[in-house]
């Protein structure tokens, strides 16, 4: 046994080992990523530089970084190779775009198959499974507030007093038509296996109110920690680096990291 291990260590360090491990790392545990616009922000800002826990909901197909070519076919056909939990809601998601399958987009997973969802006047309205004491004990575990729509319970801004990152423009106003989802929306019904995914900057991401739900199989995994991050003139944030998405949410409640609304509105992605 002893003997093995030596021969697998000084594999490793040849170059051709090197690179397989590298791969094996990239393919099923962690993948970097860069946060390249505000979308996420205040929860995600530009810049950040993460990584992903690929197996955070099961394990996806591998592919060869950067080009993003399979290493292997869809055996299953939902993008996995094993299946895995599903994304929750309130979870933020690492998942391909459903319009371009090379390209990654991070949002946070809003509802699932069977919600309802609509959104009037910017403000979000969710209501769990169409079930009134489903919907109850969601709103109270997000301690958000209830309210009736045609005398039907909805949970208003379901998802802002837990996760402070959330937030709106005061200078995106209605008449921006080509904005117009951001501002009314729906109501939809969530179709099984189906997931609806928006940003946290809530008036400058193009999410699921624009191009619809993603399914599992675009699910690539979830944010882990940042291991870099810098603003736009290239200054370290030091308070960010090293930090789990939950750290940095918990500090945003603690009102601990705090950042200017307007900061990083580049564009809508």
């Amino acid at each position: 046994m002893k003997n093995k291990l030596y021969k697998f260590y000084k594999w490793s360090n040849t170059w051709q080992g090197t690179i397989v491990l590298v791969l094996l790392f990239m393919f099923f545990v962690a993948q970097a990523f860069l946060i390249p616009s505000g979308s996420m922000k205040n929860t995600l800002l530009i810049h950040d530089a993460l990584f992903a826990k690929k197996f955070a909901y099961g394990v996806p197909i591998p592919r060869i970084p950067w080009l993003e070519i399979p290493v292997l076919p869809d055996f299953r056909g939902d993008g996995h190779l094993i299946d895995g939990p599903k994304p929750k809601r309130g979870d933020i998601v690492i998942f391909r775009y459903p319009m371009n399958e090379k390209i990654h987009f991070v949002k946070r997973c809003v509802a699932k198959e069977g919600d309802v969802l609509f959104v009037k006047n910017k403000q979000l309205y969710l209501r769990i499974q169409n079930n009134d004491q489903a919907t109850e004990k969601f709103a109270k575990q997000m301690k958000a507030k209830l309210v009736y729509v045609n005398g039907v319970k909805f949970i208003l801004n379901p998802y802002s007093t837990i996760h402070k990152g959330i937030h709106h423009d005061p200078d995106i106003t209605e008449i921006d038509g080509m904005n117009a989802p951001i501002f009314n929306y729906g109501p939809v019904i969530i179709n099984k296996g189906e997931y609806f995914m928006m940003g946290d900057n809530r008036d400058h991401s193009a999410d699921s109110r624009f191009w619809g739900p993603i399914t599992y199989k675009e699910v690539v995994g979830k944010p882990w920690f940042i291991y870099m991050s810098w603003d736009d003139n290239y200054k370290i944030r030091w308070n960010r680096v090293g930090k789990t998405i939950d750290e940095i949410e918990k500090e945003l409640r603690e009102g601990i990291l705090k950042y200017p609304i307007r900061e990083g509105h580049k564009r809508l992605d």
